[in-house]
């Protein structure tokens, strides 16, 4: 029966994208009216684009050298497929979703974006008047991949694949795009309460942070919990390409080359820098060896940390920011081990508690003397508006993903069963879910 609905659902997506022409029009464009657009800005688009797609894999080696040797490419793949799912469901409604026209500053409109109609190269999102819509659409599609694989390592080694797929399709649309209207889109309700958020402290590592939690406590614990990780090697070759990845994530959010895009691709590599040396250091006055898996998620918590602030601060402030959020971090993942609480790979206390600390730090060092949005400078600076804004925003930004994705969860378990049985999480998922092994 489920091969069926496979095939009947492909049969219905090629016909709809066959006639999509027809079925969902697009708007005449007056040539008068196309933009005129900066090629300079264009080509830095681009680059950030491909850069910051190559972070999906780079996650997939990070998680995947952390978990035993028979999960390693269930793991990867989990992080994989992203790139093929999200996309579609991006270009067919997720994009209309998070941008379309503001329906109550909650959630776009869909119908004007569907199949990626009215999104070509003769005009532009309103924020980015330089790049044409469709390279803002893609560029903003990398984010919506990585978010919900993110999510994977906290339920590493116990997940089957099938549900896996039909939760992230669910958090990528209930989860993700309100998220990205509310904060990034002009009407969104969090954008016009004032909430900052350069690059995806809130919308992406947050929301991937309470959903991580979620399934962590709706999958409970692992039948065998063994810390034995496959590859060191993986984890640091994962770091490296998301480091890389990250300057597309922070500087390319600045949707132009520009000193905006250089501030925040100074501050993210500093940050991370910061926060590699900070974990490392806080290893050794906890009487362990320095390990390199442990710098590694200190570079990745510093990424994460800076990427809210990661336009709106400076470059000093930056390596606070990242040894803060690491110091926050290290305390969480040492009080998480103490608890019942099963996340795989400490997604929740490195994304989410990261994320949170980069946004709350947002509104303590924002300076409009890096950027002219912000209107209220940070709480370091006498501001105090900005500061209760980003607290305010975290605990219903937080509330709304952890529920959320916890219901999205008991849905999608009502639907198809999200964990394996006890007998192929002995096995492996490599060979259990996909019939290979390394």
């Amino acid at each position: 029966m489920r091969k069926w609905i496979l095939l009947a659902s492909l049969v219905v997506l090629g016909l709809l994208c066959l006639f999509s022409g027809t079925l969902f029009p697009e708007t005449p464009v007056d040539e008068k009216s196309i933009p005129e657009f900066s090629s300079a800005d264009i080509a830095w688009m681009l680059v950030s684009s491909a850069m910051v797609l190559i972070m999906t894999p780079g996650l997939g080696f990070f998680y995947g050298g952390m978990v035993r040797k028979k999960n390693v490419i269930s793991t990867i793949l989990q992080s994989f497929i992203a790139m093929g799912v999200i996309t579609v469901v991006w270009v067919v409604i997720g994009f209309g979703l998070a941008f379309g026209d503001s329906i109550g500053g909650i959630i776009g409109n869909p119908s004007k974006f569907l199949f990626f109609s009215n999104v070509g190269t003769k005009s532009a999102w309103s924020l980015a008047p330089t790049i044409p819509l469709i390279l803002f659409a893609v560029f903003q599609m990398k984010f919506a991949i990585i978010t919900p694989a993110l999510i994977s390592g906290a339920f590493a080694e116990r997940i089957r694949f099938w549900g896996y797929l039909l939760f992230i399709i669910l958090f990528s649309l209930f989860i993700y795009s309100p998220l990205a209207h509310a904060v990034w889109h002009p009407d969104g309700i969090l954008f016009k309460y004032g909430v900052l958020d350069f690059a995806g402290g809130t919308v992406v590592h947050m929301s991937a942070g309470w959903a991580a939690l979620a399934g962590a406590l709706f999958l409970k614990k692992r039948t065998e919990i063994i810390h034995d990780p496959s590859r060191i090697s993986y984890v640091i070759l994962g770091t490296a390409l998301l480091w890389f990845g990250w300057f597309g994530f922070n500087a390319g959010s600045a949707v132009s080359s520009s000193s905006l895009a250089v501030q925040a691709f100074a501050n993210t590599t500093v940050a991370s820098a910061a926060a590699a040396i900070a974990w490392g250091f806080i290893e050794k006055i906890k009487g362990r060896k320095l390990s390199a898996m442990g710098v590694s998620i200190g570079a990745v918590v510093g990424l994460v940390a800076i990427t809210p602030a990661a336009g709106f601060v400076t470059v000093p402030h930056s390596i606070l920011i990242g040894i803060v959020a690491v110091a926050v971090s290290s305390f969480v993942v040492d009080w998480r081990g103490k608890t019942n609480i099963d996340d795989t790979l400490d997604v929740f206390p490195c994304h989410g508690v990261g994320g949170m600390v980069g946004m709350v730090l947002t509104g303590v060092f924002a300076t409009p003397t890096i950027n002219a949005a912000v209107v209220e400078p940070g709480l370091f600076y006498g501001g105090t508006s900005l500061f209760i804004k980003h607290i305010v925003a975290l605990v219903g930004v937080s509330v709304f993903a952890f529920f959320g994705s916890y219901l999205l969860l008991y849905i999608t378990n009502l639907i198809t069963p999200l964990r394996v049985n006890e007998e192929y999480e002995k096995e492996g998922l490599d060979k259990t879910q996909h019939g290979e092994s390394l």
